[in-house]
């Protein structure tokens, strides 16, 4: 009877560190362009970044060490990351929730279904041709957008400049 008890609560002080790690994971919230763009447009007094991006993008996925390695710096500042992502629904499960879990993602992740791109990409930037990765930065003073994928020290030097010089 010991033993049980021994190896049960072994289970449980290792499975309860990898639960609670689990829980702070992302969760994939699926929306249309117009449930999306009130995330665009926040006044207040925080810094946001929005990359648009997708797991079947080569330079997205060489870009997303240094937006989470910028999150994980900025975590206790105003600024907040919202990745959207660009994958099909139908790979939510496949592709996507694996590739977040692999990177231990936290940020809010929203999945983009709305195919009509024609429509949405003027309305998140005017100068965006529809390539990826995207990012737009924003605070209640300030709006830039980039059609490039950021090294660390890059994303990192304008997010704290932003942060300093809101």
């Amino acid at each position: 009877m010991k033993k049980w008890f021994l190896i049960f609560s072994l289970c449980s002080f290792i499975w309860q560190p990898l639960k609670l790690q689990e829980l702070n994971l992302a969760k994939v919230h699926i929306k249309k362009f117009d449930q999306l763009e009130p995330y665009l447009h926040f006044r207040n007094d925080t810094i946001y970044l929005i990359n648009f991006w997708a797991t079947w993008c080569a330079p997205c996925r060489e870009e997303f060490p240094s937006i989470i390695r910028v999150s994980q710096k900025y975590s206790n500042k105003k600024f907040k990351i919202i990745l959207v992502s660009l994958d099909m629904p139908n790979q939510i499960e496949s592709h996507l929730l694996p590739f977040l879990r692999a990177k231990n993602v936290t940020s809010e992740v929203i999945l983009l279904d709305d195919p009509d791109s024609n429509r949405w990409i003027d309305k998140v930037a005017p100068n965006w041709s529809g390539g990826l990765p995207f990012s737009l930065i924003y605070g209640r003073n300030f709006r830039e957008s980039y059609e490039q994928s950021f090294s660390y020290n890059k994303l990192d030097s304008i997010i704290n400049f932003k942060l300093k010089n809101p």
